[in-house]
């Protein structure tokens, strides 16, 4: 149909409906003049007159019902022929994902090498909303040979992780790094940091969480200056720190040098930057231990304090050293029981993990329950006093120490002790958790799940290994 048909029709179209407005208000007139006539000269005019207002009243009333019932209905759906949308909504940003799909969708954080040259971004984000994936945050990383870009999406559940991969490669993406996200991570940078920069400072220990949780999977080595036999570990570090591609080193406040390893990622400058500023943090607030206190009452009655333990504790726990049996010594460290007392510098070093103790009303340190960061696992271990054994109080500072690794998202907790150690053993089942058990030798290795989730474990030897690159042994 041509332009001037339409217009023709349309003309006709308005004649028509002009006849018929025209018919129906001359009807109109000649009703109410016939009303007007009947109410003026009939017998029951005052009743006609009150039945039309009553009429007209519920008239109204059923109109304003109506059009209430129906302005919030959606509008019909035009299959006709409106033209259909072309590429994204806007440029540079994802489609929006149907509202069906919301409780479906998965997160991802993913981060990708770009070229430095107007439209790269923008070719990224039309990829992406070709597969319906919305973005919800965006960080960019600059380099000296393109630039990082850090996403936040949501995706549907329908889309997989090869797909995201590869139309991120065929929009130019690089060196490509996916993996699942959660709604911690819905959290804008500024903010992240303040609240990491918050946790180291009202506690030394936290640091090493707050590295992991803001460089993702990744993992530290925090060298002491010296060995336990005086000889020097840790190489001399800048005071700004290095910065090499999978690998950052600073000076550990406490003396010594903390290395953040990330094979499978190269550092950005702007983490080293973070990384940096958290780092000077801690060193400038020196040794940090949360003063906070709880009472564990024993089955007889007694009452002791449990606490949070640090360097200012050194004294004392040499002190319960010395009050010590061989065989409890030879049961936690595994070594010469000379070397015991040599140990608690490392383990009383908030760097490595964290420490409670019990105490009398007196102040007498009477166990100690050590949690160390061990990579992705936790180590756990307890020394209490012979006097003060089969009480119960190991159990409760295992217990404790097990629910703060679980707050620090570890996905297990492992014991290393004796295969006759049956206070550890016992101990452990009285968790009740998932547990693993490995026997090597004599020694025995039980795994804790605080999640219920089954983790991977390192073997033997590499957690040897680690004892012997920090100098130290943890037992």
């Amino acid at each position: 149909m041509t332009d001037a048909t339409s217009a023709r029709s349309a003309r006709r179209h308005h004649r028509r409906r002009d006849v018929v407005e025209l018919a129906a208000l001359f009807t109109a007139v000649a009703v109410a003049d016939a009303a007007a006539h009947t109410v003026a000269h009939g017998p029951s005019g005052p009743a006609l007159l009150c039945a039309g207002a009553v009429a007209l009243l519920a008239t109204t009333g059923f109109h304003i019902w109506w059009a209430r019932r129906h302005e919030h209905a959606p509008p019909p759906t035009d299959t006709g022929d409106a033209p259909a949308a072309d590429g994204p909504t806007a440029a540079g940003a994802a489609a929006p994902a149907p509202e069906g799909d919301a409780r479906e969708a998965a997160l991802w954080r993913m981060r990708t090498t770009v070229r430095d040259e107007p439209g790269s971004l923008a070719a990224l984000c039309t990829a992406l909303a070709a597969h319906r994936v919305d973005i919800l945050s965006l960080q960019a990383h600059p380099l000296s040979s393109g630039t990082v870009d850090e996403f936040l999406l949501r995706a549907p559940a329908e889309v997989v992780p090869r797909q995201l991969t590869a139309a991120v490669a065929d929009a130019g993406g690089a060196e490509t790094w996916l993996e699942r996200a959660d709604a911690h991570d819905l959290v804008d940078a500024p903010t992240r940091m303040l609240g990491l920069a918050t946790r180291t400072a009202l506690d030394s220990a936290e640091l090493p969480l707050a590295l992991r949780q803001l460089l993702g999977r990744c993992t530290l080595h925090s060298v002491p200056a010296r060995s336990l036999t005086g000889q020097p570990l840790a190489e001399a570090v800048p005071a700004e720190g290095v910065l090499e591609e999978h690998t950052m080193t600073f000076r550990d406040p406490s003396g010594g040098s903390l290395t953040i390893e990330r094979p499978q990622l190269p550092f950005t400058p702007t983490e080293f930057a973070r990384v940096r500023a958290l780092v000077e943090l801690d060193s400038r607030l020196g040794q940090r231990v949360p003063p906070r206190r709880e009472v564990l009452t024993l089955p007889e009655g007694n009452e002791l304090t449990v606490r949070r333990a640090g360097p200012g504790d050194l004294a004392a726990a040499r002190a319960m050293h010395l009050r010590c049996s061989e065989g409890t010594l030879a049961r936690r460290y595994h070594g010469p029981v000379g070397d015991a007392d040599r140990y608690l510098d490392h383990l009383l070093s908030p760097r490595f993990g964290r420490t409670l103790a019990a105490e009398t009303a007196s102040g007498r340190l009477v166990a100690l329950g050590h949690l160390l960061w061990d990579g992705d696992e936790t180590e756990v271990a307890l020394l209490v006093e012979d006097a003060w054994q089969q009480r119960g109080i190991g159990a409760e500072l295992l217990r404790r120490l097990v629910e703060m690794a679980a707050e620090t998202g570890s996905q297990s907790v492992y014991a290393i002790t004796q295969a006759s150690n049956t206070g550890m053993v016992t101990a452990m089942r009285g968790l009740g958790l998932p547990l693993d058990y490995q026997i090597e030798e004599g020694t025995l290795v039980i795994t804790a799940r605080p999640t219920g989730v089954p983790a991977h474990r390192e073997p033997r030897e590499s957690r040897e290994a680690i004892r012997v690159r920090d100098g130290s042994r943890r037992g």
